[in-house]
């Protein structure tokens, strides 16, 4: 008989948006075991398998820390109550998460105050002063919850069940909802708080009856989603825009106007607690991050998308269809060979998304190094040096170029009709640091297709991506002042003599740092604020990459100048603002790098 052998949850900690999928290990008749559904459409020898969810809800009200959101809180912050900040967000777990957070949480307050306290004495009032390093001066903005208080509801109110007459009363004061009947369940806000269970069975096609024990499974409570801080479009091309801030939340990019994004999401292959082990495990897995991921970048609301790490699965099955209900029609480069267990489907690469109604397709090129490589060695190495060669050059990094002609223009009377092609560069250089002539040849190599497309037809050029380069290294320069001095110290690794002469490494594209703005701009706090974050030797941003290893620059999008001009500029983090407990990935941020954004303006073209 068909019967259920193991019955578990890659994790048990489920989080409001995120898919369960428990493992269900199957033995056949024959004693052969398998993991495939067997539905009542397809028995095996007249058995398949029932699934239920259910929502167990107890008399006992409980809330969620929003510092740690898999503890229950001890103690409410009155001061957010009060203010009238989202509940969840003034839950703690004990004093000392409190005290550990309130440098990032009073701003919750400063914000709150700003927008709704006109009166700095009222402020004082509602929320008392907070001194970490006295927990008695704590008593003035938090109290502690006990099992008889009665707390505001953290639901999204009493809806109504999916399955209402499958309710089941237990004793001490616990009510079983059933919620789902599938395999796979997504937990919603009315089950925060609330123990999930998982039921498994056997039963008779024809009898329709449970044959043997139930196979169950408790989860922990069910947690929200941590959100992240939103960030705000800074204009740089306007000082008199108010305080600098552009609300993203409905933003429609203006006539002329175009935001483009840059983010590395972090491939799931690298997504290991053995590289970063200070981030939760049910953070780091993908059926949480990559929710986390899809709400982020579809919340930015840019018109062209560029990301790096995505793997080939993850483009086919998620974000090419989710993001094609946003309005988006993605393209997509994958690397040139499998990564660790030789599966096609462990390959990432570079996904180009840009919005339908703002471009469309008109050309896509393909940049292998592979290839290249290949026909460098072939040119210039050796016979009996080339497999020498070939294995220091082939890292199969790749660069996807798309052209796109914009739906909307700013050319005016003077040159009606004039199409609005743009060119976009996504790319992901080879992460090795000892490789500095490799990750320079890549860039060389990107930048001299470019200058190709660039001759054929009059197109501001973009160029994105992880350049796994930091400010001031070789590569940069490069990017930055189209040249890199003979005398730079990166050039002192060419083993294969690949960079030489060194006179050829240079480029005629009128490339800047689109966050190279914030150095050039002044007046109004966002403006000093975004100044801090970016380093004034440089004019690049402090950090792109932040992990408990590293933190530095390594992400950037240039622009053309003589075509473009940057308009706003998505803010930059602060390091501080990172708690200081935690790095990146986070349950947060769910990639160890942070999102770029600039919105761009096509200068006018006079006719030629």
């Amino acid at each position: 008989m068909l019967s259920v052998l193991r019955v578990h949850l890659p994790s048990d900690i489920p989080i409001v948006g995120c898919e369960l999928s428990p493992y269900v290990l199957l033995r056949r008749p024959d004693l052969t075991v398998f993991t495939d559904d067997v539905r009542e459409s397809t028995p095996i020898e007249g058995h398949f398998l029932r699934y239920k969810w259910y929502r167990i809800q107890s008399d006992k009200k409980v809330a969620i820390c929003s510092i740690h959101p898999s503890q229950q809180a001890t103690l409410q912050c009155i001061g957010c109550v009060k203010a009238k900040i989202p509940v969840a967000k003034s839950y703690h777990c004990s004093p000392k998460c409190f005290s550990d957070a309130w440098q990032h949480h009073r701003v919750l307050h400063e914000r709150a105050a700003s927008a709704v306290n006109e009166n700095g004495n009222e402020e004082e009032e509602i929320f008392g002063r907070f001194n970490s390093n006295n927990n008695n001066n704590s008593n003035n903005i938090n109290q502690s919850l006990s099992s008889s208080q009665s707390l505001p509801s953290l639901t999204n109110g009493a809806s109504t069940p999916l399955y209402p007459a499958a309710v089941t009363q237990r004793n001490g004061g616990e009510t079983w909802f059933e919620v789902g009947r599938s395999k796979t369940y997504t937990p919603t806000a009315d089950d925060i708080g609330h123990v999930l269970k998982f039921e498994c069975a056997v039963v008779d096609v024809e009898t329709k009856l449970t044959v043997g024990s139930l196979n169950t499974i408790l989860t922990s409570r069910v947690i929200p989603a941590p959100s992240p801080s939103p960030r705000r479009l800074i204009s740089v091309s306007n000082a008199d825009v108010a305080a600098g801030n552009l609300d993203l939340e409905g933003r429609v990019s203006s006539l002329g106007t175009f935001t483009v994004l840059s983010y590395n999401i972090l491939s799931d292959t690298f997504a290991t607690g053995d590289l970063f082990g200070y981030c939760p495990s049910w953070a780091l897995s993908w059926s949480y991050r990559r929710q986390n991921l899809l709400r982020e970048i579809v919340g930015y609301r840019a018109d062209i998308v560029c990301l790096q790490e995505v793997q080939s699965d993850h483009f086919e099955e998620f974000f090419a269809p989710e993001l094609d209900k946003h309005g988006y029609q993605g393209l997509y480069k994958k690397k040139t060979a499998e990564v660790f267990n030789g599966s096609i489907m462990t390959i990432d690469g570079c996904a180009t998304f840009f919005r339908r109604d703002r471009f469309s397709h008109v050309k896509k090129y393909e940049v292998e190094f592979n290839k290249a490589a290949q026909s460098l060695t072939d040119a210039l190495v050796p016979s009996a040096q080339k497999k020498t060669a070939l294995n220091r050059l082939v890292k199969d990094n790749v660069a996807l170029i798309v052209v796109l002609e914009a739906k909307f223009s700013n050319h005016g009377v003077d040159n009606p009709g004039k199409r609005q092609l743009v060119c976009v560069a996504n790319t992901h250089v080879n992460v090795q640091q000892d490789l500095k002539d490799v990750k320079l040849w890549q860039v060389h190599t990107l930048l001299k297709g470019l200058e190709k497309i660039a001759a054929s037809a009059d197109i501001p050029m973009l160029v994105c991506g992880d350049f796994n380069s930091v400010p001031g290294s070789a590569p940069h320069a490069l990017l930055a002042i189209g040249k890199v001095d003979p005398m730079h110290p990166d050039l002192a690794v060419d083993p294969l003599g690949i960079l030489r002469p060194t006179t050829k490494l240079t480029h005629t594209l009128p490339l800047v740092s689109a966050y190279s703005s914030f150095a050039r701009i002044g007046g109004g706090l966002a403006y000093e604020q975004q100044k801090k974050r970016v380093d004034p030797a440089t004019n690049e941003p402090l950090f792109t990459n932040c992990t408990r290893d590293f933190i530095g620059t390594l992400d950037y999008i240039f622009y053309s100048a003589d075509s473009l001009t940057v308009e706003s500029l998505l803010e930059l983090l602060d390091e501080d603002g990172l708690r200081k407990d935690t790095a990146l990935p986070s349950p947060e941020w769910s990639s160890d790098h942070i999102a770029l954004m600039a919105e761009f303006c096509c200068k006018p073209r006079t006719r030629r």
